[in-house]
């Protein structure tokens, strides 16, 4: 079923046609542009985990690079993957995939079990092949999670993705340091850029209208230059073209402790990428049934078994783009792709890549503060459809939020010796703890033993 087009709906250009909004393609000025705006708010979740494994790991800068530029590569692939897909692989949905954030403290760990760190690369690119061999075999059945998440159940994990990015993008302001308050410098950046994507969403119209993320940040970032915090160091030693030469760090190693640890990581990113596609089905008006989510999947662990042939690492579901897309309603799966073509000439080009990277993490942080802030509040919307009045729904929805809470509000929290590491890794995640809680009390409340229950 086609929408009804609206005066500022960038996808008119396709109503009549028959085809869903995420199956039109935009005219080729707004498809660009609207790529390069999931580029811009997804980029710095791609590269922050190469730079803290790097660094982790004492590579130099130039080898710094190289990894920034072989996650923004694989990426592009992932998301191209996602969006376009083959056979039965890719959601075809405006789903952003870049590298997970959840296997950077699993990474590190492998890293630190060696005597040297140097050789840890290859460990850890064996790892990630068979965890994402096995999770494309296991994609089938994992899909049929879906069956488990009422409105209850995704509403509450929707409201939870939100939530859990909003810290991120709080410590953008903050400078990329969490634990030092935010300078007035950073709070003037942040704050002028929060205002004038209001501004400009209240004041414009028609295309503008929809890219008021990007010129908010474009304008933020102008407004930062003479602050001296747009720092172009990274631009003025960056090459023209650069290609990540495959298994450049070496071959894969393959160690069964590194294996386990990471095939653990695949299964909590195949749950969170399950969250975000039943999140971005009700975002888009396209419901992710279990076909829709097994592809998905299928593309997540496709594209994480290949990037490691290109320097990469674990890929998954974005859920930083969902905000753009409900705040946008472009709902075009190509304006996506296009975005995916972005990362793939950005890691082709250090140069061009470098020059995101001028985008102070203040300015980002203003502008997602809008954007995850958009994510929570669609789920609270789902919240509202899923009958808490009625039932237990209401205990489900409160305990399982408190549960996702826990590593939000504290990071320490689980870092007790005595939990096992595997178990922090779920734990320590937001969208799974809570997630899996929200799952388990509604089999508890509103299905296990329902027919001896009274009414």
């Amino acid at each position: 079923m086609t929408a009804e087009p609206e005066d500022d709906d960038p996808e008119r250009d396709g109503a009549g046609t028959g085809f869903h909004p995420v199956d039109q393609v935009p005219a080729p000025g707004r498809l660009l542009a609207g790529g390069f705006q999931h580029v811009a708010a997804s980029y710095a979740g791609v590269v922050a985990p190469p730079l803290v494994l790097g660094a982790a790991l004492g590579l130099p800068p130039k080898e710094i690079t190289f990894l920034v530029g072989a996650a923004l590569f694989t990426a592009g692939i992932a998301t191209l993957l996602q969006t376009i897909g083959f056979w039965k692989v890719g959601a075809r949905m405006p789903f952003v995939n870049g590298v997970s954030f959840a296997g950077v403290a699993p990474m590190l760990a492998i890293a630190d079990a060696r005597a040297g760190h140097g050789d840890a690369l290859p460990v850890i690119h064996g790892a990630v092949i068979v965890a994402g061999v096995l999770g494309f075999l296991l994609a089938p059945s994992f899909c049929r999670l879906v069956r488990f998440f009422p409105p209850v159940v995704s509403g509450t994990v929707i409201t939870l993705i939100g939530i859990t990015l909003l810290p991120v993008s709080f410590g953008w302001i903050q400078g990329g340091r969490p634990d030092l308050p935010a300078s007035l410098t950073n709070l003037a950046l942040a704050g002028a850029t929060l205002v004038t994507v209001l501004v400009l969403r209240r004041l414009l119209s028609g295309f503008l209208r929809q890219i008021a993320i990007l010129l908010g940040i474009v304008a933020g970032t102008l407004i930062a230059v003479p602050t001296g915090v747009v720092d172009t160091t990274a631009t003025r030693h960056a090459a023209l073209v650069g290609f990540p030469t495959p298994f450049h760090f070496g071959h894969p190693v393959f160690e069964v402790p590194a294996i386990v640890s990471m095939c653990v990581v695949m299964l909590v990113c195949m749950t969170e990428s399950t969250a975000d596609m039943l999140a971005l089905g009700e975002i888009v008006g396209r419901r992710a049934d279990e076909k829709v989510i097994a592809s998905g999947l299928r593309a997540d662990t496709l594209g994480s078994a290949v990037s490691p042939f290109f320097n990469g690492f674990a890929n998954s579901a974005f859920a930083q783009n969902i905000g753009l897309v409900a705040i946008t309603r472009v709902r075009s799966r190509y304006t996506v792709a296009a975005c995916g073509l972005f990362f793939v000439l950005l890691g082709l080009s250090p140069v061009f890549a470098s020059l995101i990277a001028l985008v102070p993490q203040p300015v980002l942080g203003g502008a997602g503060i809008v954007l995850f802030g958009t994510v929570a509040a669609s789920g609270i919307d789902v919240l509202r459809t899923a009958g808490l009045d009625q039932g237990d729904n209401l205990l489900i929805a409160a305990a399982s939020l408190g549960m996702g809470l826990i590593p939000v509000v504290s990071r320490a929290f689980y870092d007790n010796t005595a939990i096992p590491e595997t178990l922090k890794i779920i734990l320590n995640s937001g969208v799974s703890a809570g997630c899996l809680t929200a799952v388990l009390l509604n089999l508890a409340f509103n299905h296990v033993g329902r027919g001896r229950r009274a009414p």
